[in-house]
């Protein structure tokens, strides 16, 4: 918190003292200056004003003053232009006292000016920080102080006290008088305590319970577990963001008379937390009993072409989720078909009586109104055409209300901005208009620091620092790096999502990791090994679902600080090698969510290529598939989820190459669970060494649920039951000794915990091998707690 500092305190007023009571307390209204023609005295009339004479102004110029007056030289005498005059002065708001007299044909203005403020400081305030506090209130260094705006810079603090949870808090407003008719501002802040939610009560739920509509708003009840979180903090606009909330709940579960009565928040009698009361009328459930699209003035296109987008059919309950998702699905065909000014009028017909519904979707040619030009404001370090690339219309374009949603969806997902929002004006057309895009910066550099810990790695530190918008050019870099118990890793990254301002996405890795050679019943390897070099990417989007990268690696690689007995396999493999690779990746992703996903379908397939120089020469082709299956359908809550992945990789030798242990595949750990990492495969028949797999492929399904714990503790379940194999090792290093090599598959069943908390994800599972191999090395129970290699 600024102090001012002690030489300034030299005269000191409180304003309380200098108003009155009117800035003590919240809701006393500040006492206003004296109208004028309670401190006016009459001005005698009859004659001319033959000059005006200004006196006491010491900032502002008589011209200035003058230029306010409405009565000027030369005119008559006129007591309502004279009084018309002293309320225009004192509307400036520049004068703490104005008043005009009449001294024989001159007319005398005499004001005190309002002083102007040399610095504005907090003190007391904890909950809310310097900065915060200074761009909420409208009183800055050399603006004219008056106690209006005083009294409104101590309701905005006080507002945004509030918005922190903080509804005691008290601001008093000091000032320091100095020379020169400047003061200091002081705004004594005493933060009070954080008023919470103690109670969250609904009234009219006849088919929900009190804990399953908690679980639907944003805001909390108070609980010990919540100390990093806000949610449980009374929030006016939260409030009004949990009526939406409640309304869609309900119009997803089939409900759509629901009406939203009031949402009331009552303090307790202890002035310590709210009451929170949601009062609304369910009404009843509805089927759908019949679903039409309907197309009217466009040519060459039929509703039967469009049905097929809305997930919604006849018998099933009414979901307003869906409709909304048919609603954007149809109106986003119809333009994507040519029909850039189409629109979706939806027509629901209800039918209490049978608690049925007839949807009607109409699809019409909408006015055409094209995009006069796009205006770009706010963005103080971003360039324009960061902004411009992510917007989805453009000059000219039709008008879609689709397009600028997505565009403003584009904006949020950057993560440059506080706030982003696109508005439209008239241009100079009726036919035209002016897309304003307005957005308001904020920090996009971030350092991290974190620990955690792995079965495979032991503890770990992780640190990075990243700036996601270096320069206000887009390009993001990153240095970040992890120190484990059983390995290293550290990375310089940067990447440029549109380089020579075209769809390529280009960028490189300075790297280097370190895997420490450890013998537990964690793992199966006996040997140290290091990669240290660089990368190249580059790669296009087809569009927002596919996407085709390729990269060049150089490295240095190599096996050392073998243990003792280990496998004449492994000591063959001690030593630096170089790897020059070229990969490329085919990307489709479909899932709903990058963070979380629910539903969708998600496959890479890659493809490396080593022998352009360096001493590895092989072909290895590495397929990957996820699948989601929501199950909230069936359960009611959207933490059921069924998850099927599979993997696949094949390594081929080529130009008569001897392919290493570090070129293959190995598996165990969490790409198979319930065994160890590395523990599944070719092993050596003596020393039982891991010596990886040429082929190799894993099919795991996974069962995601809810705990019979509150969502905010963000703890889930799961079952899995996860699949594979690896194997294939070269004919020529049989040489070295027998070895054990089986492709039969491997199965690995269990259950597990994810905690999803502030500090990172938890993930704790137990898992019992059904089906094993001779050689493989299990691993029941495993444990994860931060990052990963």
């Amino acid at each position: 918190m600024l102090k001012p500092r002690s030489v300034l305190l030299a005269s000191v007023c409180l304003l309380p003292s200098l108003l009155g009571p009117a800035l003590l307390g919240y809701n006393t209204a500040l006492a206003q200056s004296p109208a004028p023609s309670q401190v006016q005295p009459p001005v005698p009339q009859g004659g001319t004003v033959e000059a005006v004479s200004v006196a006491g102004n010491q900032r502002i110029q008589t011209g200035t003053i003058e230029s306010y007056m409405v009565i000027q030289q030369g005119d008559p005498f006129d007591p309502n232009k004279i009084n018309l005059s002293l309320k225009t002065l004192y509307a400036t708001g520049l004068f703490q006292n104005v008043s005009i007299t009449r001294s024989g044909n001159t007319l005398q203005v005499n004001v005190v000016e309002n002083p102007t403020v040399a610095a504005v400081f907090f003190q007391g305030n904890k909950a809310i920080e310097d900065k915060d506090a200074a761009a909420a209130i409208s009183l800055k260094s050399r603006a004219v102080f008056t106690t209006a705006a005083a009294e409104a810079d101590r309701r905005a603090l006080l507002d945004l006290y509030a918005k922190k949870g903080h509804f005691d808090a008290t601001v008093t407003p000091n000032i320091i008088r100095l020379s020169d008719n400047r003061v200091n501002v002081v705004f004594q802040c005493t933060d009070g305590a954080e008023t919470k939610i103690s109670r969250i009560t609904f009234v009219g739920n006849q088919h929900f319970s009190q804990g399953k509509l908690r679980e639907v708003v944003s805001s909390r009840e108070n609980a010990w577990f919540r100390f990093l979180s806000s949610s449980d903090q009374f929030n006016p606009e939260r409030v009004q963001y949990d009526e939406e909330l409640l309304r869609q709940f309900y119009l997803h579960q089939g409900y759509a008379d629901f009406q939203m009565n009031s949402a009331n928040a009552e303090l307790s009698p202890d002035r310590k937390s709210f009451y929170l009361t949601y009062n609304f009328t369910e009404g009843p459930r509805y089927r759908v009993a019949s679903i039409t699209v309907v197309v009217s003035g466009i040519r060459n296109l039929s509703g039967g072409q469009l049905r097929g987008l809305v997930p919604i059919s006849k018998g099933d309950w009414f979901d307003g989720n869906a409709l909304a998702e048919g609603i954007t699905a149809v109106s986003t065909k119809a333009q994507d078909l040519g029909y850039a000014f189409a629109q979706v009028n939806p027509d629901v017909e209800t039918d209490p009586a049978s608690r049925t519904l007839k949807i009607t979707l109409n699809v019409v040619q909408g006015p055409q109104v094209y995009i006069q030009r796009i205006d770009i404001t706010g963005n103080t370090r971003t360039e324009d055409k960061v902004i411009r690339r992510e917007l989805t219309v453009a000059d000219g374009d039709g008008y879609s209300q689709t397009k600028i949603d997505k565009s403003k969806s584009n904006l949020k997902d950057l993560g440059y901005f506080k706030d982003e929002d696109i508005t439209t004006s008239a241009g100079t057309t009726p036919q035209q208009v002016i897309l304003d895009t307005k957005v308001t910066e904020q920090a996009t550099g971030q350092f991290s620091l974190g620990g955690g810990y792995s079965s495979s790695l032991g503890a770990l530190v992780n640190a990075g620092l990243s700036q996601n918008n270096f320069l206000g050019t887009g390009v993001n870099t990153s240095i970040n790096a992890v120190l484990a118990q059983r390995g290293t890793q550290i990375n310089l990254g940067v990447t440029n999502p549109y380089f020579l301002d075209r769809n390529l996405i280009a960028g490189f890795d300075l790297f280097r990791t370190v895997t420490d050679s450890y013998t537990s019943a964690a793992t199966a390897y006996s040997y140290s090994e290091s990669d240290i070099g660089a990368d190249v990417r580059l790669g296009y989007r087809f569009n927002a679902n596919v996407r085709q990268s390729f990269t060049y690696t150089l490295s240095q690689r190599d096996v050392y600080d073998i243990a003792t007995g280990s496998s004449l396999y492994v000591l063959d493999e001690q030593g630096i090698s170089s790897l020059s690779q070229l990969s490329q990746t085919l990307s489709f992703d479909y899932v709903n969510d990058d963070q979380n996903p629910t539903s969708g379908l998600l496959v890479d397939l890659t493809a490396d290529f080593a022998g352009l120089g360096g001493t590895a020469k092989y072909v290895r082709l590495s397929p990957d598939a996820t699948y989601y299956v929501p199950l909230e359908h069936l359960f009611g809550n959207k933490s059921w989820v069924l998850k099927f992945a599979a993997t696949g990789g094949y390594v081929i030798p080529t130009f008569g190459y001897q392919d290493h242990i570090i070129d293959r595949f190995f598996l165990g750990g969490d790409s198979l669970r319930g065994f160890a990492d590395g523990g599944v495969g070719p092993h050596d028949a003596t020393t039982g060494d891991s010596l990886g797999g040429n082929i190799m492929w894993t099919e795991s399904t996974e069962l995601q649920f809810p705990l019979p714990l509150s969502p905010d503790l963000g703890v889930n379940g799961f079952a899995f039951v996860d699949t594979g194999s690896t194997y294939g090792v070269p004919a020529s290093e049989l040489n070295n000794g027998p070895a054990y090599d089986s492709a039969g598959p491997r199965i690995g069943t269990g259950l597990g915990v994810a905690w999803n908390t502030p500090f990172g994800l938890i993930d704790l599972s137990f898992a019992e091998p059904i089906v094993r191999q001779k050689k493989d090395q299990i691993q029941q129970f495993r444990v994860s707690f931060g990052t990963r290699f």
